[in-house]
């Protein structure tokens, strides 16, 4: 009995030495006592998307982390500090290998470091240059989390801050003559305010239009190609418009030259026109053909606005007054999407073009105008028919009354 039990506690001193073994981390005993920047803490490297894969400190820097007297010993392969030139080939010797990375998640792509090399980033840093960004300039180093979560650096409400920290940086930028307003011109644009104000997480942020590993700025020959990506059918028009051989001699970009890069302003009918706000002025001069038709388009534009504006109105009245008008009311919502379809249209250049979805929307906003008429003329007739049935039984009532009053008099002189 007493051998047994001598065995049970053999075997539980031997269980609990090879479990706090396979717990043990040397690193983190360590470098949790010290100041930034050397400081990780347990619970710091614990929200590593590494970390949560079964990855140890020793994964990266080699060495021994369960030992406290060889833990950075070279004999364990310890590496210790590694050099910013060295981090894109020691993430991609995970990154890169598909057999490995199936281990984990079959899903991730394995050609990041591949596209790096394409990058001006990675292209940059085979020169020699190490102040351009690397992996963990973006990812993070020991807090690294999946894109998903909304705390990770690279997650899409996070990206434009991401690039921010040296894009922003006059100084930085400076040795490379790039531009450092575009984080404040993307986050007063149209995108930005769809990203963080509406929760569109798939509008565009830095990533989207200059890609993420393989980052490059687009050339201008490819701005539309980068903007088609999205917005397919506005690109599709302009193909066919006789703005993009033009600017294409210029040697601008189709898109950026109506509505800039960064700071893309939401669009509206005032970009078309002759008016101070209109972008047609930028390139047409007054009483050229391109202006004639550009003040056409925004004509036709107005004017189906207007048909829309006033249809609604009348719709509203009469629904307020009691009357039925449910079914024009929702006809009116395909003038709507014909004056959307028309300002997608502008793309074309073409007065025709345009007109195409203009004519058929005023049709409609025509219709449902004089829908919006007859409930009012009806109200009013119900109204006079009312009045006049009032009128009708208080004449009624009053002969009533006096019939009976007469009738009173009469039995009482009886």
């Amino acid at each position: 009995m007493t051998k047994d039990i001598a065995r049970c506690v053999a075997f539980l001193l031997f269980l609990s030495a090879n479990l706090y073994a396979a717990d043990k981390n040397t690193c983190i005993d360590c470098h949790s006592e010290m100041e930034k920047p050397y400081q990780v803490t347990a619970a710091e490297f614990a929200q590593n998307i590494h970390a949560q894969k079964g990855l140890t400190c020793t994964s990266c820097h080699g060495g021994d982390a369960t030992s406290d007297t060889d833990a950075m010993s070279p004999r364990a392969g310890f590496r210790g500090h590694i050099d910013r030139k060295q981090v894109p080939e020691l993430c991609g010797a995970c990154h890169s290998d598909a057999a490995k990375m199936r281990q984990f998640n079959p899903s991730l792509r394995t050609d990041q470091l591949s596209q790096y090399r394409t990058s001006v980033h990675g292209k940059n840093l085979a020169k020699g240059d190490t102040h351009v960004a690397v992996c963990t300039d973006c990812h993070g180093i020991h807090d690294i989390r999946p894109a998903s979560d909304p705390r990770s650096t690279v997650h899409p409400l996070n990206v434009a801050n991401t690039c921010k920290r040296c894009h922003a940086d006059a100084d930085y930028m400076k040795a490379y003559k790039i531009p450092h307003d575009q984080f404040a011109g993307y986050t007063a644009s149209v995108h930005y305010k769809a990203l963080t104000d509406g929760g569109d997480l798939s509008a565009p942020t830095c990533t989207t239009c200059h890609g993420n590993h393989g980052a490059a700025p687009p050339g201008l020959a490819t701005v539309e190609n980068v903007c088609a990506t999205c917005h397919v059918f506005q690109a599709q028009l302009f193909q066919s418009s006789p703005h993009e051989s033009v600017f294409a001699s210029m040697g601008s970009g189709g898109c950026i030259t109506c509505h800039s890069n960064h700071h893309i302003k939401h669009p509206t009918d005032t970009m078309v026109g002759t008016t101070a706000a209109a972008v047609c002025t930028n390139c047409h001069a007054p009483g050229d053909a391109g202006l004639k038709i550009a003040q056409d388009i925004s004509g036709k534009l107005s004017t189906l606005e207007a048909a829309i504006n006033d249809s609604r109105e009348i719709l509203d009245r009469a629904s307020h007054s009691g009357m039925e008008v449910s079914d024009a009311q929702l006809e009116l919502v395909q003038a709507s999407d014909a004056l959307t379809k028309a300002r997608v249209s502008v793309h074309s250049a073409s007065s025709d073009v345009v007109a195409q979805n203009t004519s058929a929307g005023m049709k409609t906003a025509s219709k449902t105008h004089q829908a919006g008429v007859d409930a009012m003329k009806a109200r009013e007739y119900r109204r006079k028919g009312l009045a006049v049935s009032l009128l009708t039984i208080l004449i009624a009532v009053g002969g009533l009354s006096m019939f009976i009053r007469n009738m009173e008099r009469r039995s009482e002189r009886g």
